[in-house]
């Protein structure tokens, strides 16, 4: 049997953690350059800056690109008609609830101010609201949402699901849960003093949290976007956060990255990250290990893992 052929970006640490993987060759391409190979298997595009150069991939022969972040939005405008494409959940989830639920507590009870009163040597004296106790609604039901649910788990709070459609579904710890559609949101807003984001960026989730829906929370409620930046509308939030009605806590923005003229860095009551959710230790080997399994989908015969774009056959 013939090795398979797979490109992997410049990035040492994953090319380390691929080694020894037999009957592979690897090769690197960061596709701003000509295909170093006429065939490749396994195509898989740098993590930042991948959208723009994806339009290479028409210089091969391409069986799979393997993605290595969960949304894809805009991905197929660059990709030859038809090229499956596979995005990377299982891998981003953890980081990315980690974040969702540090950025939540960090608002809550306050950080951000303690820490800019320590720059100033000042032992600021204040109380801030508990997470526990909280009615949490979280906006977005896939794979981030549910590692979200888990890691609130023991934070004691009131949690409502709503996604796309209502259903009834089983959550990571294997208990029954109702979730609620889009039509209840802002129904579900108004009774909301915490509100997690973590839709895919699709036509319908595209400023899905638009004024209407900033204007039903209730004064004080705190909104935390690890989604994506469109999904908020970014001016109306700034309405909302100016004169301190809300607060935020954002790692991902409309423009990003943020210009630092923007008016968001100057509004009261907000905490921004840059789009580091999915980006730490943890993403590494769940990277490496989904790309040793679509390696062993290909060898044999099978269909990859997530495909998001196109169709596999066999």
């Amino acid at each position: 049997m013939n090795d398979l052929v797979v490109s992997l970006p410049t990035d040492p640490g994953l090319r380390e953690a691929l080694a020894g993987e037999p009957g592979v060759e690897f090769l690197t391409w960061d596709l701003e350059e000509p295909a170093p190979r006429p065939r490749i298997d396994i195509v898989v595009p740098p993590y930042w800056g991948g959208a723009r150069r994806v339009a290479r991939v028409a210089d091969a022969e391409v069986r799979l690109v393997q993605w290595q972040s969960i949304g894809y939005n805009g991905l197929e405008k660059h990709l030859p008609a038809g090229l499956p494409v596979a995005n990377a959940a299982s891998v981003h989830e953890t980081s990315t609830a980690e974040l969702a639920l540090a950025l939540t507590l960090a608002v809550q009870r306050g950080i951000p101010e303690f820490v800019r009163a320590a720059d100033e040597r000042r032992w600021q004296l204040r109380s801030f609201p508990s997470l526990a106790d909280r009615r949490v609604l979280l906006v977005g039901y896939g794979g981030v949402g549910k590692a979200i649910e888990a890691r609130l788990a023991g934070f004691e709070v009131k949690l409502t699901r709503l996604a796309r459609t209502a259903r009834e579904e089983r959550n990571l710890a294997g208990e029954p849960v109702q979730v609620h559609g889009f039509a209840d949101l802002h129904a579900l807003l108004a009774d909301a003093e915490v509100v997690i984001l973590g839709v895919p960026l699709t036509p319908e989730t595209r400023h899905l949290i638009d004024a209407a829906a900033l204007a039903a929370m209730p004064d004080g409620a705190l909104l935390v976007n690890v989604a994506r930046g469109p999904v908020v509308d970014t001016d109306a939030l700034v309405a909302e956060l100016n004169p301190g009605r809300l607060r935020a806590a954002l790692d991902v923005t409309d423009p990003e990255p943020l210009p630092e003229d923007h008016p968001l860095w100057e509004c009261p009551n907000l905490l921004v990250t840059p789009h580091v959710g999915g980006d730490s230790s943890a993403m590494l080997p769940r990277m490496a290990a989904l790309i040793r399994r679509q390696i062993a989908h290909l060898r044999a015969g099978e269909a990859p893992e997530n495909l998001v774009i196109g169709e596999w056959e066999v």
